[in-house]
């Protein structure tokens, strides 16, 4: 009987060690390695994140420059002459305002207007503005750079 009691006042204490083991927290050791850890998913998260916010800005310079475009052609069609500028467009109601440039943040596009022998219609009496490109000078994912999209 008394090694069935020894049994157990042993069992006891190491379970009364364990809690006091517990109780305490981590140990850096361990800080160390779930910090290692959380820097290693952010070297992992940021460039992919930061692929996407581009990926996301270049869909929205495509999307505007083919809205302007089409806005330029349907002005040039509806009027027999090509719009002056871009606020023709928006003081016309082609458009309802002249976007911002994601890449530059600014409603600073460049317009092509080339000599009066380039007419987008048939009907056309007067020249005006054919084109429009982004005003950044940056290189865009595919090797580009948006000043040509």
């Amino acid at each position: 009987m008394q090694t069935r009691h020894e049994f157990r006042r042993i069992r006891t204490s190491f379970a009364r060690a364990n809690d006091r083991r517990s109780a305490r927290g981590f140990t850096l050791f361990e800080l160390i390695i779930v910090m290692a850890i959380i820097a290693i998913l952010f070297e992992i998260a940021i460039p992919i994140y930061s692929r996407s916010i581009l990926a996301t800005r270049e869909q929205a310079l495509h999307s505007d420059l083919a809205a302007l475009r089409q806005a330029i052609w349907r002005f040039t069609l509806d009027k027999s002459r090509g719009p002056l500028g871009l606020d023709d467009l928006r003081t016309a109601g082609y458009i309802e305002k002249i976007p911002e440039d994601p890449m530059t943040h600014e409603p600073n596009w460049e317009v092509d207007a080339p000599d009066e022998n380039v007419l987008l219609s048939p009907d056309q009496q007067d020249a005006g503005i054919t084109d429009v490109h982004s005003a950044s000078n940056a290189i865009s994912s595919d090797g580009t750079a948006y000043s040509s999209w």
